[in-house]
């Protein structure tokens, strides 16, 4: 009898069956033909040719499904099983256009403000995006959007998360931990925000794996960035020759989004802030798109305007 082994990638498997296997079992109910058996991320399929290859398809179309959505109940996978594939997607995919990704518990992550909407639209078009405004409005938690969509849409194989350790004057060394945990103290928002969109357990995996790679600026020196998204957070941080470091990294098949707020510039010399003076410089290429927020975009506590706006 022909046997098929099917490796669930980067998938809880527990969390993919289902409670007391209440998935899996719907979905042998759906193949009666053939003997479905899973032991941890694995499926052993026993049948027919034919009936394991229809058994295939709809378990990657299910597959899809928990990675976009971050869920999988059973009335999901019922629906699935019994939608033809061109259904799916139209009830799954085009239903769902203004979602860019889905966070954790299965709620839609969207563009909410003008300007959100409009990075999302740039980031289509141009491989170089700049954001910049003030602090809460949503830069680089969309940044982060964008590049888990990527991710899972396998579009790229990898995300590295960048920001300049101004507070450390970039000499890490005397901090306790490996790379990771140097730069934890840094990158905090970045990990926030992964953490709303992959489930925990993956994204460890995605860390261990090098998916996902946390790098300081001046470690970026001398590498060439293809099959990525890369975010430069806090790019107000970074001086002129570092930020021209940065953009020059960009390889094949790669898209780079800055993010930073020109009014809370931390080196000493401000002028010497490589996002002015890229602003100045870049503008009208071809390619590279900016982006300007403002108090209107804020979309934390109604009170964070007023503060933005005395303190401007």
């Amino acid at each position: 009898m022909p046997e098929k082994n099917i490796t669930l990638e980067s998938i809880n498997p527990t969390a993919f069956f289902g409670v007391n296997d209440s998935n899996i079992e719907k979905i042998r109910s759906f193949f009666p033909k053939i003997k479905v058996v899973a032991r941890g991320n694995t499926i052993k399929i026993f049948g027919d040719d034919s009936e394991i290859a229809r058994f295939e398809a709809k378990l990657k179309q299910i597959t899809d499904f928990y990675s976009r959505y971050n869920r999988l109940s059973n009335s999901d996978v019922e629906n699935i099983l019994k939608q033809k594939s061109d259904d799916l997607k139209t009830d799954f995919l085009q239903n769902n256009d203004s979602a860019i990704v889905y966070s954790t518990s299965g709620k839609p992550i969207k563009a909410r403000t003008p300007n959100q909407r409009k990075i999302v639209k740039q980031f289509v078009k141009n491989d170089l995006v700049f954001a910049i405004g003030p602090a809460g409005t949503g830069k680089t938690f969309i940044a982060i959007a964008l590049a888990v969509k990527m991710l899972k849409n396998r579009e790229v194989r990898r995300i590295i998360l960048s920001r300049p350790a101004v507070e450390a004057g970039e000499k890490l060394g005397f901090l306790p931990g490996d790379l990771k945990d140097k730069l934890d103290p840094y990158m905090q928002a970045l990990y926030d925000a992964l953490y709303d969109m992959i489930p925990a357990s993956k994204l460890d995996s995605y860390f261990e794996d090098r998916v996902i790679q946390i790098a300081p600026l001046a470690y970026m020196r001398g590498r060439t960035l293809n099959d990525a998204v890369v975010i430069l957070d806090e790019a107000q941080n970074a001086t002129i020759n570092q930020l021209k470091m940065f953009l020059t990294r960009m390889g094949k098949n790669s898209k780079f989004i800055v993010t930073g707020d020109i009014t809370q510039i931390d080196i000493p010399n401000k002028s010497r802030s490589g996002l002015i003076h890229a602003y100045n410089k870049l503008n009208n290429i071809e390619g590279i798109s900016f982006v300007q927020f403002g108090i209107e975009d804020v979309v934390r506590h109604p009170i964070v305007k007023e503060i933005i706006k005395r303190y401007d």
